[in-house]
């Protein structure tokens, strides 16, 4: 995923409804792959990644999707406004600026996004079903195919 591509937020409120209605059935792994000519992508995979360390992955994640229409196809850094959406979050804060300047955290959305590029993903969103790429037509489409493959096993 990339947190600037509006392809992405489009799919987010359907792939949340997925999330709720395969609990516990299905796994979802999210990947970072950020777009470079999304002048923000990466910025915003950091945000994550740095929430994610110290255990809100899913609400900084949600919160990105949610706003993305206020920050997103901007050519200046809204890094310090993902900084805000941390302290929103209530996170340490002197351990979110470490984390995003940490080197290890950009190597980490960097693996994300070359094992994709390993796999064959050339844009966003991407989908895959057991590692196999899949291209879901619709929400129904990709419903199905989830089905099929829990079926299959």
């Amino acid at each position: 995923m990339d947190f600037e591509c509006e392809a992405c937020a489009a799919a987010y409120p359907s792939i949340e409804e997925l999330r709720r209605q395969y609990a516990g059935r299905v796994t979802f792994n999210i990947r970072y792959f950020p777009i470079e000519s999304h002048q923000n992508a990466r910025n915003a995979a950091l945000a994550v990644e740095a929430a994610a360390q110290q255990g809100k992955l899913e609400e900084m994640y949600r919160r990105m999707y949610e706003t993305q229409a206020s920050w997103g196809e901007q050519q200046s850094s809204k890094a310090a406004l993902f900084r805000g959406f941390a302290k929103d979050l209530k996170l340490n804060m002197r351990e979110y600026d470490a984390a995003v300047a940490d080197p290890e955290t950009a190597a980490r959305v960097e693996r994300d996004a070359q094992a994709g590029q390993q796999l064959g993903v050339q844009g966003t969103p991407s989908f895959f079903i057991n590692e196999e790429k899949i291209e879901p037509q619709s929400f129904d489409d990709l419903r199905e195919q989830l089905d099929a493959a829990i079926a299959a096993q």
